[in-house]
């Protein structure tokens, strides 16, 4: 299916402001008592859409979320760190302004030329902004004639800053936005064959909706991570002292999955720790039965053979979530076969949820696959096949107008 919203190519943005909503919400750390970038990929992924405004005469303004101050100024959580890294990526000045609407935002934003480039403050230092407020939503529409939302991040979420907007300006989808809805569209509605579905991580409940629309349109789904317990436990094998979390969703996906014509995979073996710890005593396990005082932290070495295997007879593989605690190193070896599996896929990869991205780029693999999603949640959701508010806000294809 083709992407039918209004694409920011199409936008008339020369000699205009900008009102541009980008998915900052990075991690920060502290470097020689100063608030720094701790990784910048969600900013690197939205320059292609600033760039493209910037040549095209636009001045922007840029607005984002980050953490939860909980609808007050928190400095810790304060965007400055974040405008400092975009003026080093861009190579121009990025200012900070002194709020989101209050103070004099509105004069700042009228000083701005083509190709200025202003960041308002966290958007989540006003209240309305996770309540939708109308007026919060109004008085933001005000600082810009156009709409971009970039912020794929956090399409999933009805708040001001995404959905409310685009009631009061010409609504466009940046390039960032767009290549995510498109291919992960893709994945679900027109896979080269074998679809091959890698899902990890640590709960079933958080992942079952997306299990439930793969058993219809996948040929295999591998189950990995501490949500496989879920699966045991759900058919009376023991599982330890193991995470083991939604035993009754899994139960009714196995049911599911013996009606479907998608193969749903579980481990065949594991490695075992006393403790959550990378220096606690470990054993490798033949079967899948945990003992009581050991937990699975790893799915093991056959298992993970098997799960390459697959990968790299898939012509499309989605990898979504670690096979075990990969960010202890003795626990890290089904996630980094499975990475190195995709990563030499020759099919189409897409890989998705943060810790499986922090996995790719642990092991040096993020540029060897196809696309990296910036989403976690919005990236579940849409390949559960739910609508997105903040696409849904967004002028459809045809609606499109020169002068919008």
């Amino acid at each position: 299916m083709a992407f039918d919203k209004a694409s920011v190519r199409d936008a008339e943005v020369k000699g205009r402001r900008v009102l541009v909503r980008v998915d900052f919400n990075v991690p920060l750390e502290d470097e020689g008592g100063e608030r720094v970038v701790a990784d910048d990929t969600r900013i690197r992924s939205a320059l292609p859409t600033i760039e493209l405004l910037r040549e095209r005469g636009a001045a922007l303004v840029l607005m984002s979320h980050l953490g939860r101050p909980e609808g007050k100024p928190d400095p810790a959580l304060s965007m400055a760190p974040v405008a400092k890294r975009l003026g080093e990526l861009l190579g121009v000045e990025v200012k900070l302004a002194p709020g989101v609407i209050e103070g004099d935002v509105d004069l700042t934003c009228g000083a701005l030329g083509p190709g200025d480039v202003l960041l308002l403050e966290n958007l989540r230092f006003e209240p309305g902004e996770t309540k939708n407020d109308p007026k919060l939503a109004e008085n933001l529409a005000q600082l810009g004639s156009v709409y971009v939302n970039d912020a794929f991040g956090a399409a999933h979420r009805a708040h001001a800053s995404t959905v409310g907007v685009a009631d009061y300006l010409p609504a466009y989808a940046g390039l960032l936005l767009e290549r995510e809805v498109t291919e992960l569209t893709k994945v679900v509605e027109s896979p080269e064959r074998p679809l091959v579905v890698v899902l990890g991580g640590a709960k079933v409940s958080d992942k079952v909706g997306v299990i439930d629309r793969f058993l219809e349109v996948a040929d295999q789904i591998l189950i990995g991570g501490a949500m496989c317990f879920g699966f045991f436990k759900a058919q009376g094998i023991p599982v330890g002292d193991s995470l083991a979390e939604g035993e009754d969703e899994a139960k009714e996906a196995l049911e599911r999955a013996e009606r479907s014509d998608c193969e749903l995979v579980l481990p065949v073996d594991l490695l075992l720790g006393r403790e959550f710890s990378a220096d606690t005593e470990r054993k490798a396990s033949e079967g899948v039965e945990v003992p009581d005082g050991w937990m699975g932290l790893d799915i093991g070495p056959r298992s993970a053979e098997i799960y390459a295997d697959a990968v790299k007879q898939a012509g499309t593989v989605l990898w979504n979530g670690p096979m075990g605690a990969f960010e202890m190193e003795p626990f890290a070896g089904g996630t980094r076969v499975v990475a190195e599996a995709v990563a030499a896929a020759p099919g189409t990869t897409v890989v998705g949820g943060g810790d499986s991205v922090a996995a790719l780029n642990q092991f040096g693999l993020e540029d060897q696959v196809d696309w990296v999603s910036t989403g976690g949640g919005a990236s579940l959701e849409l390949l559960e096949g739910k609508k997105l508010p903040g696409v849904e806000a967004l002028l459809d294809a045809e609606e499109e107008t020169a002068n919008a």
